[in-house]
């Protein structure tokens, strides 16, 4: 008999409606168009219209109008403005003040259809908050910093933007180490809806400056536009590293003819990988960037 009622009891619970296992639905997909993905570029105030200049006579493009603002939540004041170019946008800071912390390590800008749910978002996928949710002149902005220490800003706009699409979707480019890069890449992609569109295990170490090596290189794609995640020892030699993201150009030697003459530095000459030819270059105020095509010549 008891044999008997563990088995009619263990039939109706399989066959309650109310204990079947819920499943969580897939989160949301906040991001917007990588056109409206910027990179924050802080340079000196004095040499903010000189890094503008040498920025749209290398890529071409558009700027917004120039103003001074305050756009963090405790007081500053720096110049502000947009550079819209068909590889890419730049965010522009010229700070007339001391920067307030956390801002100036964050890497890049993305914009979000629902701030607070991408923020949670985020949050659910690994990422930390660096300052509380606040609003700036023209919308709501929150830092965040996900696994390996990589800091992103997520902003929303009261008024709608509407920006031409891109002619070509630069890469955001980060640089970690083993321990960290497989946490971030499993956070960000579940965050952003991001499929990994190569992995090579076995890529040619040169490629960051340290030929005789062997890195990692993945590259993921997402709403949010193109990343690339570089995986190494760290022992990254100068300018790597510190070149933020990667501008795709149908020529690459006549743009580093152009930036040239605005006034920009090439710090590594250009180099075959590949497919690819590439090299990084520092704009006045600072800024370093890689610059590719996608065939070597």
């Amino acid at each position: 008999m008891k044999r008997f009622t563990l088995i009619i009891a263990t039939a109706m619970l399989v066959a309650s409606p109310t204990l079947t296992p819920a499943f969580a639905a897939p989160a949301a997909d906040y991001s917007v168009g990588a056109q409206y993905d910027t990179t924050h570029v802080y340079v000196p105030q004095d040499q903010f219209d000189t890094f503008v200049s040498s920025f749209v006579a290398t890529f071409g493009g558009t700027t917004s109008k120039q103003g001074e603002f305050q756009v963090t939540p405790t007081k500053s004041l720096t110049k502000s403005q947009l550079v819209l170019t068909p590889s890419g946008t730049v965010s522009v800071f010229g700070f007339k003040t001391p920067i307030p912390y956390p801002f100036g390590d964050e890497r890049t800008g993305y914009l979000v259809t629902d701030l607070d749910a991408a923020v949670k978002s985020a949050q659910s996928h690994g990422a930390v908050r660096r300052l509380e949710t606040f609003p700036d002149p023209i919308g709501r902005d929150s830092v965040i910093q996900w696994p390996g220490g990589v800091n992103m800003q997520l902003y929303w706009h009261t008024a709608k933007p509407s920006y031409t699409p891109l002619q070509t979707v630069p890469e955001n480019r980060i640089y970690l180490t083993a321990d960290a890069a497989d946490t971030f890449i499993k956070s960000w992609t579940g965050f952003a809806h991001a499929k990994v569109t190569a992995d090579d295990k076995a890529a040619n170490g040169a490629e960051i400056g340290e030929p005789g090596k062997t890195i990692r290189r993945v590259a993921i794609d997402s709403g949010y536009g193109k990343m690339v995640v570089y995986v190494s020892d760290g022992q990254l030699p100068w300018p790597y590293g510190r070149d933020m993201t990667g501008y795709a150009v149908s020529d690459l030697s006549a743009t580093l003819a152009k930036a040239s003459a605005a006034g920009v530095e090439t710090l590594v000459a250009p180099y075959n990988t590949g497919k690819r030819q590439s090299a990084i270059v520092r704009f006045p105020g600072g800024y370093i960037a890689e610059i590719h095509s996608n065939e070597a010549v």
